[in-house]
Order: C-alpha cells, then structure tokens, then sequence
C-alpha cells in the first residue's frame, strides 16, 4: 500500500481544538436563468481564483446529473479546468459517485488529476446516484439502485487497490493498472510519485459515517440538505474510528449552505432563489437557478412555504457578522473539523461577493 501521503499529513496537521477552522467550498456550477453553462464554468474559475488568494482550504465539485440548473456531471473534467487555472488550492470531489462508475475509470481519471496538479487533488466518494433512478439506470446500464448502493464496501476496496497498484497475486485484476499510477515506478527507469489522491467519504445518513469510521478515512458529511441528520452521522463517525494509515483521529468535514452580502435583506432575496429551485427540484421540476425577481412573483402554496421555510432555516445567511456568527455556532455544535461552504444563488456576482465578505469576516488575508 502507498504510504500516508502529504495530503493526509495535511489533515492531520489541522485536525486541532484550538485550531482556526478550515473554511472551504464547495461548487456546484450552477446555472442560473438567462444564463449558460460556458458562464457557470467561468465562475467557478473565478471562484475557485478568489478561493485560493483569500487562504479557502480546497475547492470541491460535486456531481449530479440530467439537473439543467446543475452543470458539474463530469468533476474530473472541471477539476482539470480549475488546476489549470490554480496552483496552490487543494481541488477535489464532493463527490464522485462511485456507483456510477467502474473503480478502474476513477483511479485513471484521478490518478490524470494528480499527474496534473500533485499533492493537490481529493477524491471524495458518495454511493447516492446524483440524480433519479432513470437516469442512474441509464449511467449504470442497470434496472435499479439498490445494486450499486449495496456493493459500495466492494467497489471503494476495489478503487482503493487499483490507485495502490495492490491487488494480490491470483486476483483477476492482478495484471491490471491504473495509469497514471504506482506501477510507472515499478516499470524500467520509473520514478515513484510522491502522493496519490486521498480518499474521503462523503455521506447524508449513517452508513458512509460508519464505514469511514471503521476504515479510519475523513468524512464528509451534507449537513447542507441532511441537517437533522448531521449530529448524529458526526456522533457514529467518530464512535466508529479506527487509526489507520491515513489517519490517527477522526477527522469530520461538514457541508453548508451559507450566503453573506452587504445588506441582510439582498442575502434574503439571493437565497430565495435557491430555495426556490430545491422546491421545484424536489417536486419533479427540476429548472435554471430563477432570478431574484422570479423568485419574489412566486406565489408559494402552503404546503411549498412550508418547505421552502424549511429549507432556509439550514442555510445561514444575512451579513457577513450574521453569517460569521451562524458558521461558529454550527462548529461548536457540530465539532466539525471544516466547513465547506456552499453558496447557491442566481447570479456570478452575489455568489463571488459572499465569499469574499466570508473571508472578510473570518479575518483571512487578503492578497498584497
């Protein structure tokens, strides 16, 4: 097996009490109404840019499918953008969903990203599909969800000994390599990489809690649409812990939706918008992030206020004091180890600016 690489000793080095709490993002490269999707890749780079000169810890992309408001289907093509447009950020997954995916085509794909920005790349791994069962069914070729969600234990071994180069003598797969990959050192004058990507699981209940605890990896949890959920996943995560070679202590990561601007109420009005796509997603309608103004002419039934209020009581928001104030009092809530934030809203500049007035508040640098 690869040894802990710098990317592990990297989390270790920052799981600590009385540490400053690691501020990430978390993207999902939305597109908002009026908008293209050549637009919402443009603003991740500027986000991702922005990410890296105010001191955020890593820029993740996550992946769904067949969501038009939604275009990060394919996050080992976005992350390769972004690493040409970054040299320090950790860029990473949150996540790939593996059973979308055979494990030989991720280790390839990541084992490219890491060949393309080392020491800089995550994988973080989810079992959900990222989409409805149709479309799973036409990623998978299969009839259901149950069987990739099932095999994930097998499929997440598998990955791991393929970005290893590992698989045991007589193994079906034993000759089989993922390249870029460890075998290139074994190879007639190859030079051993220093790193490869290391893995995170991500999660929204308690089955990836557990078996990260039990395997000793980070956990990423979506505290962002699973909040009743969060203490509780967080509590088994760490009650499952054990060392392993990554890692000597729990290490929990959590997802947050947050929106700050210079004005309490233009927050409100930005987080409309999402709220209003959640809606409108969750009901089988899935559409562009809609404008402010949009969202404002809604007339909301009961039973959809009643969601979207919901929805907004787990997305912090307001100024950036107000937002700075929610984020601590998550932190200590949750004991999280890192905040991943993300900030869904209809329009480039609302969302740039609610990261730059985040950084602002948590007092991290600003660029000379």
């Amino acid at each position: 097996m690869v040894a802990a690489n710098t990317a592990d000793d990297e989390i270790r080095g920052t799981a600590q009490d009385d540490a400053p709490v690691p501020l990430s993002v978390l993207d999902l490269v939305t597109v908002g109404s009026g908008r293209t999707a050549t637009q919402a890749l443009r603003t991740s780079v500027d986000i991702a840019r922005l990410a890296e000169r105010r001191g955020y810890h890593r820029h993740w992309v996550a992946e769904h499918h067949s969501m038009p408001g939604v275009a990060s289907s394919s996050p080992a093509v976005i992350l390769a953008h972004l690493a040409a447009h970054t040299e320090r950020i950790r860029l990473g997954s949150g996540g790939v969903m593996l059973p979308n995916h055979a494990p030989l085509v991720i280790a390839e794909q990541f084992g490219t990203l890491e060949a393309l920005a080392p020491g800089r790349i995550d994988l973080g791994l989810g079992r959900a599909p990222g989409t409805d069962g149709a479309t799973a069914a036409a990623l998978r070729r299969t009839e259901g969800l149950a069987e990739g969600a099932d095999d994930f234990p097998q499929q997440l071994a598998e990955l791991t000994r393929f970005l290893d180069d590992d698989f045991p003598q007589g193994h079906p797969y034993a000759r089989i390599h993922a390249v870029p990959g460890p075998v290139q050192a074994t190879s007639p004058g190859g030079v051993q990489s220093p790193a490869r990507p290391p893995i995170w699981l991500l999660g929204s209940s308690g089955f990836s809690a557990r078996l990260a605890g039990m395997l000793g990896l980070p956990f990423a949890f979506a505290h962002h649409f699973s909040a009743r959920h969060t203490v509780p996943a967080l509590e088994l995560y760490r009650d499952s812990f054990r060392p392993s070679g990554v890692l000597d202590a729990p290490y929990a990561l959590i997802g947050v939706a947050a929106l700050a601007s210079d004005d309490a109420g233009e927050a409100r009005r930005q987080v409309m918008t999402g709220a209003l796509s959640m809606l409108r997603l969750r009901t089988g309608r899935p559409g562009l992030i809609p404008t402010p103004e949009e969202a404002e002419a809604y007339r909301f039934s009961p039973m959809e206020r009643e969601f979207v209020d919901g929805w907004l009581a787990n997305v912090v928001h307001g100024t950036a004091d107000e937002v700075r104030s929610g984020l601590d009092d998550l932190r200590k809530r949750t004991g999280a180890d890192e905040l991943m934030i993300t900030s869904n809203a209809h329009g480039a500049d609302a969302r740039v600016r609610s990261y730059e007035l985040i950084a602002d508040a948590h007092g991290m640098p600003k660029p000379a």
